[in-house]
């Protein structure tokens, strides 16, 4: 019969490694996801983003006086 140790580095050590396994998988998915929809054109492009906003309105410096 073998008896496993974990001390408490140890257990924190598996811990952060559990943890930063997720974060990079998450984060390189939702690269992937990205690129795969911005391929099918399901993504607007940056310059459509701003479109709606009527910046002569919204900026105090060009109010008519």
């Amino acid at each position: 019969m073998y008896s496993l140790y974990f001390d408490p580095g140890l257990g924190a050590m598996i811990i952060q490694s559990v943890v930063a396994g997720v974060a990079a998988v998450l984060l390189f998915s939702k690269n992937v996801l990205y690129k795969i929809k911005t391929f099918f054109g399901l993504v607007k492009d940056e310059e459509d983003l701003f479109d709606d906003i009527n910046v002569k309105d919204s900026d105090p410096e060009n109010k008519p006086e």
